[in-house]
């Protein structure tokens, strides 16, 4: 696999947008202390972010939010992108931006809409291009904005129904990072279930279930730190000695045997190449 020298940014969202009727009031927002590390990555209040609000469905008002709280962290150089349209993929104006960024934020909303819209097109394909060869070139994504970086992505499923066959669509992302697959809101809304059957699907792969208010920094398409308030759950699959998903119909329960599983906080590591966990010191501070 061809080496990657830029930086993903998953971020498992902040606020539960399932007990709200009107999105207005549940943005999917990221506090400060996530949003000082997208900035550090993206080399400070000089760097120029572009967000793109494509999963909203009031990308106007979350383009907006992102905006001011970019601001309010000294960003001079901060322009939302406000693409609805695949035509919009492919204006000028917005290829330019794209090759003159140095961090792309995607906003939450559903993760389908990204792929839909932007998958494919122009600026997807100089974001991808970027990202493998630059070195200061940072990818950032909350909620859906995370999900949609893998190649497998995880497109819906019912917490409720955790552990049975068919709970969980699958659907491809971007395609930034092929080794894992991400889900989020991960502890709040219950998805243990459903990463487990994204990883029995693809025992391959590694699956990281991001707690709200908690991300990863990845360097080089491998090496994963945790940031933020919470945790994130690390999916193995490649111990399992059973694993009976290729055979049962949908709606049946599954089982799977010697799955493992880590738990990581603020500072820890994950090496996706060694399946490895470095934890932090319990006398260190936390970053």
């Amino acid at each position: 696999m061809q080496s990657i020298k830029g930086t993903l940014i998953p971020i498992g969202g902040n606020e539960d947008k399932g007990h709200e009727d009107n999105e207005f009031y549940s943005l999917e927002f990221i506090e400060e202390g996530i949003l000082y590390h997208v900035v550090k990555q993206s080399g400070g209040v000089n760097a120029k972010i572009v967000i793109i609000p494509t999963a909203s469905s009031i990308p106007e008002e979350v383009g907006d939010n992102y905006k001011n709280a970019f601001k309010k962290l000294g960003c001079k150089h901060v322009k939302v992108l406000d693409i609805r349209e695949g035509d919009d993929s492919e204006k000028p104006e917005n290829i330019e931006r794209i090759k003159t960024a140095n961090c792309i934020m995607f906003s939450g909303g559903n993760q389908s809409r990204i792929t839909d819209i932007i998958g494919g097109s122009s600026i997807h394909k100089i974001m991808a291009e970027r990202y493998l060869n630059e070195d200061n070139f940072v990818i950032a994504g909350t909620s859906a904005g995370a999900m949609a970086m893998s190649h497998e992505m995880i497109a819906g499923g019912s917490s409720t129904e955790a552990f049975i066959k068919g709970a969980v669509k699958m659907y491809k992302g971007l395609g930034f990072i092929p080794g894992v697959i991400f889900d989020t809101h991960f502890i709040k809304r219950g998805r243990f279930g459903r990463q487990s059957e994204a990883v029995a699907k693809f025992p391959n792969l590694i699956g990281f279930g991001l707690a709200e208010d908690t991300g990863m920094i990845i360097k080089n398409g491998n090496d994963c730190t945790v940031i933020g308030s919470g945790m994130v759950i690390v999916y193995d699959g490649s111990s399992l000695t059973h694993n009976n998903e290729k055979v049962l119909e949908d709606g049946t329960p599954m089982t799977m045997a010697n799955l493992t599983v880590h738990v990581l906080s603020n500072s820890d590591s994950y090496n996706i190449k060694e399946r490895s966990v470095s934890v932090l010191p319990i006398s260190a501070p936390f970053i």
